[in-house]
C-alpha cells in the first residue's frame, strides 16, 4: 500500500525504509570521521600515544604532525582501497550482500583499535582497516540508494545518505563530549567500540530490504526485479504484475540491460570515449575531489584544534554548534537538491561557501585570534556559514550524481573510481593538513576559498541536469550530441517537448489519466 504519492505516482514504505537502512552506511563514515578529532585531544589517549617530555603528564604530551596526519589519515588510505574493491563486491554479490561484507571488515578494525595499548601505529591499523569497509560502503550505498529509490524521490533518497554522514558526525561529537570525563582508557575507547552498533544494524536490517532492480534484471532475474520495483512504489504482489507504473519501468530497466550486453563492462571499458563514458568517469572523480577540497574536512578532522587556536576554551562545545549546523542544514539539502535540481544548487553552492572561506581565511590572517575576540567570534561565524552552504548544496549532491550519471553495465566501477578520488583527496588533506596550516595558518582558507570557485566553472561547464529522468533517460540525455550541459536542464526523452512535459506527461500517466499516449511512453522507453 503507498504511503503517498509524489506527481501522481505511489510511493511505498519500503522505498523509504531502504534509504534509511542503507544510509546507515553514512553515519558509519561520519561517525568515525567525527570522532578522532576530540579523540587526539584526549589526555588518556595523548598519554599513551603521543610524545611525552614528562611520561604520564598529558600536559607535557603531544603529537608530532607526522603522527598525527597518519593517525586522522589511515582511515582514507584504507576508504581508498575499499572503494576500488567495493565495485566489483557489489556486482558479484549484489548490492545487499555486499553491504553485510563490508559492515563486518568494519567492525574487525574497531576491535583492533580497541585493543591499542601503547602503540599508537596498532590503531592507525585498525583505522585502515575500518576504512577498507568505509569506502566499500561509500561505493555501495548511493549506488543501491540511485538504483531501487523511485526516480520521483531518488534525489531526496539519495542525499539521505549524507544526511547520515551528518548525524554520525554530530553523534560523535556529543558522545566525545560525554566520555572525555572518563578516568583512563575508557574516555576514547568508549567513543571507538559504540561505533561497533552502527555496522550491525545495517547489516541485519538490509537483509530485509528489496535488492537493487537493475541488479537483478542484470543477472536475468526479471520476477524479482518486477517485486523489487512494485514493493518500492507500494503496489502488493497480486497487482504487479498487471500495474502499468511497474510493467513500463520494468520493461524500460530490461530494454536497457538488453542494450548494455552489446558493451563490455569491465574497469577499462570505464575509461573509454565511446558514449561518453570516460567523460561520465573524470566528471565523476572531479566532484568528488572538488567536494573534497571545498575545505569541510578541514573543520570535521581538525575542528577541536582549529578552535582551540582561536582561543576558545572549549572547543568540543563549538564543534558540536558545527556539527548541528551541518545535521539541520542537509534537510534543507534534501529539498534544495530535488526543487532546484543538480546543476544551479552545485553552482551557487560553490560561490557562497568560497565567499565565507575568504572572510574565515582574511580575518584570521588580518589579527591574531587568540587575542582579538571579536576575530574569533567572526571566524567561527563563517565557519558556520560555510558549513551551511556546503550542507545544503556539494554535501548530498555530490552523493546523488554517483548514484545517477553512470550507466548501468559499469555504474558500480565508474562509482568506485570516483569515490576513490573522493578518498584520495580525503587522504592528502587529512595528512598534509598539519604541515599546510603550521606554515601558512589560517590563509589554508584563500587555497579552499579557491578550489570552490573551480568546481562551480566545472560543473557549469560540464554536469548535465539529471534530476527527473530515471536513469537510462540520463544515459540516453549524455549520449544526445545536441544536448549541452548548459541547456540540459530543459532536455527530455523523445516525445516530450520539455523536461516539465515530461514531469506533467508522466505525473498524468502515472495517476492513470489520459494525458500521455502509449505512443510517448513507447519512445520514452526506446
Amino acid at each position: 500500500m503507498a504511503l503517498f504519492h509524489v506527481q501522481g505516482v505511489p510511493i511505498g514504505v519500503v522505498a523509504i525504509m531502504l534509504a534509511t537502512v542503507a544510509s546507515m552506511g553514512g553515519f558509519i563514515f561520519g561517525y568515525d570521521t567525527g570522532q578522532i578529532s576530540d579523540i587526539l585531544l584526549m589526555d588518556d589517549f595523548l598519554t599513551r600515544f603521543g610524545q611525552c617530555t614528562v611520561e604520564g603528564d598529558a600536559s607535557t604530551c603531544h603529537f608530532s604532525n607526522v603522527r598525527s596526519g597518519l593517525i586522522v589519515a589511515m582511515l582514507s588510505i584504507g576508504t581508498l582501497i575499499g572503494a576500488l574493491c567495493g565495485a566489483p563486491t557489489a556486482d558479484f554479490l549484489g548490492r545487499r550482500y555486499a553491504m553485510v561484507v563490508e559492515c563486518g571488515i568494519f567492525i574487525i578494525g574497531v576491535v583492533v583499535q580497541m585493543a591499542s595499548i601503547s602503540q599508537w601505529a596498532q590503531f592507525a591499523v585498525g583505522r585502515l582497516i575500518s576504512g577498507l569497509g568505509v569506502g566499500a560502503l561509500s561505493a555501495a550505498v548511493p549506488m543501491y540508494q540511485a538504483e531501487t529509490a523511485p526516480k520521483q524521490i531518488r534525489g531526496t533518497l539519495t542525499a539521505t545518505y549524507q544526511l547520515f554522514i551528518t548525524f554520525g558526525i554530530l553523534v560523535a561529537y556529543c558522545i566525545s563530549i560525554g566520555s572525555r570525563v572518563i578516568d583512563g582508557p575508557g574516555s576514547w575507547r568508549v567513543v571507538v567500540g559504540i561505533g561497533i552498533v552502527w555496522p550491525f544494524i545495517l547489516a541485519i536490517g538490509i537483509l530485509f530490504m528489496p535488492e537493487s532492480p537493475r541488479w537483478l534484471a542484470k543477472q536475468g532475474r526479471l520476477e524479482e526485479a518486477r517485486h523489487s520495483v512494485a514493493i518500492t512504489h507500494g503496489i502488493g504482489f497480486d497487482a504487479e504484475s498487471k500495474d502499468t507504473l511497474v510493467e513500463r519501468e520494468v520493461e524500460e530497466i530490461r530494454s536497457n540491460v538488453e542494450y548494455e550486453k552489446t558493451f563490455s563492462g569491465g574497469w577499462i571499458d570505464c575509461f573509454k570515449p565511446g558514449n561518453k563514458i570516460l567523460y561520465r568517469t573524470l566528471l565523476g572523480m572531479a566532484l568528488q575531489t572538488f567536494q573534497q577540497l571545498t575545505g569541510a574536512n578541514y573543520f570535521f578532522y581538525y575542528g577541536a584544534t582549529i578552535f582551540s587556536s582561536v582561543g576558545l576554551n572549549d572547543s568540543y562545545v563549538t564543534q558540536i554548534i558545527l556539527g548541528a549546523v551541518n545535521f539541520v542544514c542537509t534537510f534543507g539539502g534534501m529539498y534544495v537538491m530535488e526543487r532546484f535540481g543538480r546543476r544551479r544548487p552545485l553552482i551557487w553552492g560553490g560561490l557562497w561557501q568560497s565567499a565565507w572561506l575568504f572572510v574565515f581565511g582574511a580575518a584570521g590572517t588580518a589579527k591574531d585570534p587568540t587575542t582579538n575576540k571579536g576575530i574569533g567570534q567572526l571566524m567561527i561565524f563563517s565557519a558556520c556559514m560555510f558549513i551551511w552552504g556546503y550542507a545544503m548544496t556539494w554535501a548530498p549532491g555530490v552523493w546523488i550524481l554517483i548514484g545517477e550519471t553512470f550507466p548501468t553495465r559499469t555504474r558500480a566501477k565508474q562509482g568506485a573510481l570516483a569515490t576513490a578520488a573522493n578518498w584520495l583527496w580525503n587522504f592528502l588533506l587529512a595528512f598534509f593538513t598539519p604541515f599546510i596550516v603550521s606554515s601558512i595558518h589560517f590563509r589554508y582558507g584563500f587555497i579552499f576559498a579557491s578550489c570552490n570557485l573551480l568546481g562551480s566553472v566545472i560543473v557549469y561547464l560540464f554536469l548535465y541536469e539529471s534530476s527527473d529522468l530515471t536513469l537510462e533517460a540520463v544515459d540516453m540525455m549524455y549520449n544526445d550530441p545536441n544536448c549541452l550541459p548548459w541547456t540540459s536542464g530543459s532536455w527530455a526523452p523523445p516525445g516530450y517537448s520539455s523536461r516539465y512535459d515530461l514531469v506533467a506527461q508522466s505525473k498524468a500517466s502515472d495517476a492513470k489519466e489520459p494525458v500521455a499516449t502509449q505512443e510517448r511512453v513507447e519512445k520514452s522507453g526506446e
